[in-house]
């Protein structure tokens, strides 16, 4: 017999602990937006941890495009399943999105007592540049992985095109999907696709202020469940719901709170959480940032098939190509974008390369990158 202990479970505490770990730092440096997240996920899970491959690591990315909901935040439910079952899922979803519902709720906090909120701009300054450099160094790999063919290159650069056009990120992502499929369909000539309702019982929770907080649960839960699209397309439902409905908050108020949602780490969606705790204070924060992920996490869990089940028909496979191919486009323009407004100067292009070179010399934690571009940030703030 040997000294050694068990081989460690899929699903047991060994592997629901590690991904409750990289989870939460997760959710404390992934600053950014969607495309940002995706990179350190990939960073993080594929190459430092070798959790997932390339090829099902863009499997479930693609997945994560055909349900509503904020991407990389389902991206994690998918990934923290793939390592430890629903304790997993659970667990990757809870705490990467906990750091920013935390830290959003305490600027919510300032902002109603001081009537403003902390500035960002000097840690932006350093930390989006190394996000930058974080989405380049991840764009190269998962473009071998999803360009096997002169189509599917071509498709990728009619994606980029078009969203640097100003074409509607969805209209970029399920055309492709739809254009893939059909180019499939027409040479194969298979016609077969079932698709299902999905529905589930959703809980009820007590109510002390008459009404408001089953409201405020109830609306931020219908927008998690629809909402396609970017931080422009969550601001338009919070904008019909909260100011022009309700009228419980004003449009510079919701401008401020999607501004916070944007500069702090972890999902976008988190503007819910500031949007509650200006309607009810804590409760609401509370509220708000529950109903907005819920839908997440019942869509992810309903769904953590579907990648395989897409992947194992011919034409459906075609059409995860294609998603894929797109969804990959929109991770480059958004690096385009990013890098565009965040590289102004000798500084930023010194950051972003010096982290690009880290990442081809070294697997340091994506959270070292991050930390060292906000130190970076603010010490050449305060020398400015």
């Amino acid at each position: 017999m040997t000294g050694s202990g068990p081989a460690p479970n899929p699903s047991g505490s060994g592997r629901a602990r590690e991904v409750a770990l990289v989870f939460l730092r997760l959710g404390v440096v992934a600053f950014g937006g969607p495309a940002a997240h995706t990179a350190m996920m990939r960073e993080e899970l594929v190459r430092r941890r070798e959790w997932v491959s390339d090829e099902r690591f863009v499997d479930l990315m693609g997945a994560t495009n055909l349900i509503p909901g904020p991407n990389s935040t389902e991206l994690a439910i998918h990934l923290g399943h793939e390592r430890a079952g629903w304790r997993g899922l659970l667990l990757a979803g809870v705490l990467f999105i906990l750091p920013a519902a935390v830290i959003v709720a305490v600027l919510a906090w300032f902002y109603v007592e001081h009537g403003d909120t902390p500035a960002f701009d000097h840690v932006l300054y350093g930390v989006v540049p190394v996000v930058v450099a974080i989405i380049v160094w991840a764009l190269v790999p998962l473009a071998r992985t999803v360009v096997r063919s002169r189509w599917l290159a071509a498709l990728l650069v009619a994606g980029l095109a078009a969203y640097l056009l100003g074409v509607n990120e969805l209209v970029v992502l399920f055309g492709g999907a739809a254009l893939a499929a059909l180019a499939h369909l027409l040479r194969s000539a298979v016609v077969s696709a079932r698709h299902g309702l999905l529905l589930a019982a959703l809980p009820v929770f007590p109510d002390p202020t008459a009404g408001q907080l089953a409201t405020l649960f109830g609306t931020m839960l219908k927008i998690g469940a629809v909402l396609y699209g970017s931080g422009y397309v969550l601001l338009a439902f919070l904008e019909g719901d909260f100011v022009d409905r309700l009228g419980w908050i004003t449009h510079q108020q919701l401008l401020d709170a999607v501004s916070i949602g944007q500069v702090t780490p972890g999902p976008v969606f988190t503007t819910a959480t500031f949007v509650g705790y200006l309607v009810a204070g804590w409760p609401g924060a509370v509220v708000a940032t529950v109903g907005i992920f819920l839908p997440s996490f019942v869509f992810v869990g309903l769904l953590t098939r579907l990648a395989g089940w897409l992947r194992s028909r011919r034409w459906t496979s075609a059409l995860l190509d294609g998603l894929n191919a797109t969804a990959l486009a929109l991770m480059a323009g958004v690096c385009w974008t990013l890098g565009r407004d965040a590289l102004v100067d000798a500084w930023t292009v010194g950051l972003f390369a010096l982290t690009l070179l880290l990442l081809w010399r070294t697997r340091l934690n994506s959270a070292w990158y991050v930390g060292g571009g906000a130190v970076a940030g603010i010490l050449l703030g305060l020398v400015g």
